[in-house]
């Protein structure tokens, strides 16, 4: 997929790095790229994704602007208050970058559509804010073969990690999934909620950005991933922790036992 005069000149600081340079920049204009959420977490990695040249970037959310998402949700501005999230965000991203199609998905993601939508895509972005979709995401990704960058934030602390649980590791052990780290969700009310317990906004900006990265890494191929390794942020002391994890034989998803 060939660049034109204007996008070789707006990507030139991509094409001059030798680990992107033109090829990489190709594969981001041929790359579909899923986001999950159009919040917190999902408004500077559309910013980001939508500035590297990603040709096509999908947006699932079914919620619209509240007042009290501005402080950290940066794609919206106050006049789009009360209007769908992902009608906000494609018009933010046009006027970023006319250059990326945007396909908004104003809807609820269930057992019901979830496959079906994000096989349309090469690879997904989770910034949801509830455990219910962060586990229907990473089993749905799971089955369709995709790969899935994803994210959390607290109120000062957060977490990222990449997921390939379909393929196997360079001494051919499986990779592995979200439930080798977190084999079930809490209890309900177990962890408070953003508007209960709060979030730094700048956080949100960071982590997006660091999803962003993560996930042109993917697309571009360079550097170490995060398959296998937990990044851990706490911005009170402002320290960084990569943990790693591995596959659990026990996990619910792809273990011995697997669910029917």
């Amino acid at each position: 997929m060939s660049l034109s005069t204007e996008e070789i000149e707006r990507y030139a600081r991509h094409i001059v790095l030798r680990e992107v340079g033109g090829p990489g920049q190709q594969r981001l204009k041929k790359a579909r790229v899923l986001v999950v959420g159009a919040g917190g977490l999902g408004a500077p990695l559309l910013q980001y994704l939508a500035a590297a040249g990603v040709g096509v970037l999908g947006i699932v959310d079914d919620d619209e602007v509240s007042l009290s998402n501005l402080q950290r949700q940066v794609i919206h501005a106050t006049t789009a208050v009360g209007r769908l999230k992902v009608d906000s965000a494609q018009e933010a991203i046009h006027r970023l970058n006319p250059h990326v199609h945007v396909q908004p998905h104003a809807l609820r993601l269930g057992e019901h559509n979830a496959r079906a939508l994000l096989a349309g895509y090469d690879i997904v972005a989770d910034g949801s804010d509830n455990f219910a979709t962060r586990y229907l995401v990473s089993d749905a990704c799971f089955h369709e073969k995709k790969p899935l960058v994803t994210a959390a934030v607290g109120g000062f602390d957060a977490s990222l990690t990449t997921l390939r649980p379909f393929e196997t590791d360079a001494e051919g052990r499986p990779n592995p999934t979200y439930r080798c780290l977190f084999p079930a969700p809490p209890p309900p009310g177990a962890v408070p909620s953003c508007e209960e317990a709060g979030v730094l906004g700048a956080l949100t900006g960071i982590v997006g950005a660091m999803m962003a990265l993560e996930v042109i890494r993917e697309i571009v191929g360079f550097g170490e991933g995060l398959v296998g390794r937990l990044l851990l942020m706490d911005a009170r002391s402002m320290r960084f922790e990569t943990l790693r994890y591995a596959y659990d034989p026990d996990n619910p998803l792809t273990g011995l036992t697997p669910p029917r």
